[in-house]
């Protein structure tokens, strides 16, 4: 039987159709969090981490970390190997944009309401008033149509020309719309062919290669045919000919790759740099420091040595962004207005014991460097700072973070 993807909005029912069309077949069912939790296992990231890459906010320190483009290639091999394994599954939700188009025995839906009627069902399901229902709605809304774009480049993640099936759950109907559903299966377009089985075993071979990349440090558009690897680079290369070489290099080592091609993208030509992650640093280090002009240039020197880093002026926005999206590092001074270094050094090692915070300041007295230290600073680091004497200690910083992982 063929497997059947399943995209929708928020609030349009779409559990209850697929419920109805489980219930009708001898399908099975992937979830959203089983993929993350397989794509944990394979790569082991964090169960958490991964699922933000359903999120449109991108993590302040995405240029250089590649977060999300790690966790969608992990989340791929994912599917994939669910899709060589069995043919009669239905994955709904995020997940189901995840699969490479071209398979042929895939039945790909999509369960859409206008927001009338998406409201109603919030109030009549949930009890949600008018206005918290369009709030959730439109952040929902927002998220899938990052996801979408992220994946499919496609700006209108409801449009017909990534599906075989549009449905208008509030005017079609839960059971009819089950039942269209359950027809289609039916159609030959979707039959499980022997072309649409070397389909899926494309997608895999492309989702292994794109994820070996990704271990070394890597994001780059994978695609395969017969054994053939076609890499595509989507961001500005100063040194094109020398990055070909490399790729071609680490995925001609991947088993049953028979041959690379690389090529450019239409996005090659656009400002965006391609960035390497380079795992000797760390990827986000957050700079606190009331001192706007020394900061923006410190973040620009690190910059210059493969370290992304996000900027803040006060411990206040500090502690807001530790909460939101934790980095690695911390560089941190210790005069500030509103809530002090020494106080954001406690408030952090206390709830994210795994960042390391290095102070760097330019007032600090003895007694200060002992208590920071006691609270469990890294290291204590006195401006002017020499930039090869911080980029060593955050390079022991890294350290220090990749051997308890």
């Amino acid at each position: 039987m063929s497997v059947i993807t399943v995209f929708n909005g928020l609030f349009c029912e779409a559990g209850v159709v697929v419920k109805r069309v489980l219930d009708a077949t001898d399908c099975r069912l992937v979830t959203d969090q089983e993929i993350v939790a397989d794509a944990s296992h394979l790569s082991g990231m964090a169960e958490d981490r991964i699922a933000r890459a359903f999120q449109a906010k991108a993590s302040v320190f995405n240029s250089f970390s590649h977060e999300k483009e790690q966790a969608i290639a992990w989340m791929r091999l994912a599917v994939a190997e669910r899709l060589v394994k069995d043919d009669n599954l239905v994955i709904p939700g995020f997940a189901s944009q995840l699969p490479d188009p071209a398979i042929g025995h895939i039945l790909k839906v999509c369960l859409i309401s206008d927001r009338k009627a998406r409201v109603a069902v919030a109030e009549r399901e949930e009890g949600f008033a008018d206005k918290h229902a369009m709030k959730l709605i439109r952040k929902d809304d927002e998220d899938r149509a990052a996801w979408v774009k992220a994946l499919r480049d496609t700006d209108d993640p409801w449009s017909g020309t990534l599906y075989d099936l549009v449905l208008p759950v509030a005017s079609t109907g839960v059971d009819r719309s089950a039942d269209l559903i359950v027809e289609q299966l039916g159609n030959a377009a979707v039959k499980v062919t022997d072309k649409t089985r070397a389909q899926v075993q494309d997608f895999l071979l492309a989702a292994r290669v794109e994820t070996v990349l990704a271990k070394e440090g890597h994001s780059v558009q994978v695609s395969a045919r017969k054994g053939t690897v076609i890499l595509t680079i989507n961001k500005h290369v100063l040194l094109l000919e020398k990055l070909e070489r490399e790729l071609k290099s680490i995925v001609s080592g991947v088993e049953g790759v028979m041959a690379v091609e690389a090529q450019v993208g239409k996005g090659f030509h656009q400002t965006d740099i391609y960035r390497k992650m380079d795992f000797a640093v760390p990827s986000k280090v957050l700079l606190v420091d009331d001192e706007r002009e020394f900061v923006q240039t410190l973040s620009e020197r690190l910059m210059m040595r493969d370290m992304g880093s996000a900027v803040v002026y006060d411990g206040e926005s500090a502690l807001n962004l530790v909460r939101e999206d934790e980095p690695e590092v911390m560089i941190l001074d210790l005069k500030m207005p509103g809530i002090d270094g020494i106080e954001v050094l406690r408030r952090v090692k206390s709830e994210h014991p795994d960042i390391e915070v290095i102070i760097l300041t330019g007032h600090g007295s003895e007694a200060d460097r002992e208590v920071c230290m006691e609270l469990g600073a890294f290291a204590y680091l006195h401006k002017p700072v020499d930039i090869d004497v911080l980029s060593e200690t955050l390079k022991a910083a890294n350290e220090k973070i990749r051997a308890q992982k």
